[in-house]
């Protein structure tokens, strides 16, 4: 699979070869899902499979122990982006992945 940077480096090779009418012209679509929001209970259990104390969490998402015991008392609610860490890691610990946290 290539990332993204490589895809958009591609493109502009192409599109440089299509102006200068030594290629052809190629679209590609990326799809970016909507972010879920996810429950206190669900957060808790990512952070669990994740094998995460809350402070361990609270550390490696950026935010404050407080806050992540808040979130998984549904006292308060992650933002968008924070939304969009927690379903990257909710699919990584769904697929198996072994966590290896560095300190």
């Amino acid at each position: 699979m290539n990332s993204l940077y490589e895809d958009l480096e591609q493109g502009l090779k192409e599109a440089i070869q299509y102006e200068q009418g030594t290629g052809d012209a190629r679209e590609t679509t990326y799809m970016i899902e909507p972010v879920h929001e996810l429950t206190g209970l669900e957060i808790r259990d990512i952070r669990r499979k994740a094998g995460m104390t809350q402070a361990m969490f609270a550390y490696y998402m950026g935010v404050s122990k407080k806050t992540v015991e808040a979130w998984e008392g549904e006292r308060t609610h992650p933002t968008g982006p924070v939304f969009r860490l927690l379903d990257i890691l909710k699919k990584q610990t769904e697929a198996s992945y072994k966590f290896v946290v560095a300190r």
